[in-house]
């Protein structure tokens, strides 16, 4: 792995950790200091990195700035009864330009990747998702992403790559791996009717703040997600202040942990990106505490994952098949282990979409098939592979 682009975490935080418990986090990650050089990688199953790198960042200059404050609020917390092996690598510091930047984050994701390490990403534009979109190039897959945003960042398909026009670079650019995107949290008031109408023509996913605060609904969105990027700018601003782009409107505090856990907990998610920070807004270090609370029920899910998809074996599954008047029957699965759901997406078996032959679900939308009403999921899913 490229750790040439990763700078030690500042010393500052290492000096704070001796004040703090020896059961404290910090005290039982391997960490990437100047007096202890790289950590070892052997078993290890999370890795933390900063970007520090803001210039494409609209409206929010600084948000690369200060991660040290997240590192203190997360080191300081407790871990739960976990098993995974962690590490902090440090931070990518601003190259001579921002490609330089780019290029170094999208080596070190795809070096984590390879050795099946889930990258954790604080700092830094949400223009880095989409550098983290391209790491997953050399793993020549489809892949999903979930972002928590108040806005599309669609952006014009003509502007450079910001935080606010990522969106299109991903599904426009070559090579398009993008099997499907999901929006949780868009406030109508903040994207164009052109941006929601083109989302649905694409038949992507997009759940408005009040129906994606039924977290229910949004489960899914993440246990079908490979890339989860969250701005913070879909936190309410009384709850985290630490962005110039904050919303009175937005998710609470323990709404967006919930929804780290969901990314946690999802077998399939294999990295975690958490935008926008930025320290000028940071009043008591409020946003830096939720911050480090969220990648702490995020390691949290990591360690109750049960591996209930794809597959381990159909005798740990119960089959239900629905008949249908006018089309051919659909076919669900349900988890003994966990009871979540999925329905599966009838396609061949050398398709390049095999992948993402089961869907996830919801009970709610097999109560629907029953009553012949065809679940959005698969309805959108089938027209993406056509």
């Amino acid at each position: 792995m490229s750790q040439d682009f990763l700078s030690p975490v500042k010393e500052s935080v290492l000096e704070h950790l001796l004040l703090q418990s020896p059961m404290c986090f910090g005290n039982k990650i391997r960490i990437h200091s100047s007096e202890d050089d790289f950590p070892d990688l052997d078993n290890v199953q999370i890795a933390i990195f900063g970007v520090q790198e803001d210039r494409n960042s609209q409206n929010n200059f600084g948000c690369g700035e200060n991660l040290h404050i997240i590192r203190k609020k997360l080191y300081d917390l407790f871990p739960g009864k976990w098993e995974t092996e962690i590490a902090d690598l440090g931070n990518v510091q601003k190259g001579n330009t921002v490609a330089d930047t780019y290029f170094a984050v999208s080596e070190i994701i795809t070096g984590l990747l390879k050795k099946n390490i889930i990258p954790i990403i604080i700092g830094g534009g949400q223009d880095i998702t989409y550098v983290n979109y391209r790491a997953y190039d050399k793993l020549e897959q489809s892949v999903n992403i979930t972002a928590v945003d108040s806005r599309f960042d669609l952006g014009d398909i003509e502007d450079e790559l910001t935080s606010q026009s990522y969106l299109s670079k991903i599904i426009m650019q070559q090579p398009n791996n993008l099997f499907n995107y999901s929006n949780v949290g868009y406030q109508t008031y903040f994207n164009a009717q052109e941006e929601i109408q083109l989302l649905d023509n694409l038949f992507f996913d997009a759940y408005r703040l009040g129906k994606a605060k039924e977290l229910e609904n949004i489960e899914p969105a993440f246990r079908n997600a490979d890339i989860v990027s969250i701005d913070m700018g879909a936190v309410r601003q009384s709850e985290a202040p630490a962005n110039n782009n904050a919303s009175p409107n937005g998710f609470y505090g323990e709404e967006i942990c919930a929804i780290a856990r969901y990314a946690g907990i999802s077998d399939k998610v294999s990295s975690f990106g958490i935008y926008e920070y930025n320290s000028k807004f940071d009043n008591n270090y409020q946003t830096a505490n939720l911050i480090s609370q969220m990648i702490w029920y995020f390691i949290e899910g990591v360690n109750f994952r049960v591996k209930d998809y794809p597959f381990s074996g159909k005798e740990n599954y119960q089959k239900f098949t629905v008949l249908l008047e006018e089309d051919d029957p659909l076919t669900f699965y349900k988890s003994n282990k966990t009871g979540r759901w999925w329905i599966e997406i009838k396609i061949l078996s050398d398709n390049k979409y095999k992948r993402h032959a089961l869907i996830p679900c919801t009970y709610q939308d097999y109560v629907q098939a029953t009553k012949q009403i065809i679940p959005e999921r698969w309805y959108k899913a089938m027209k993406k592979m056509m």
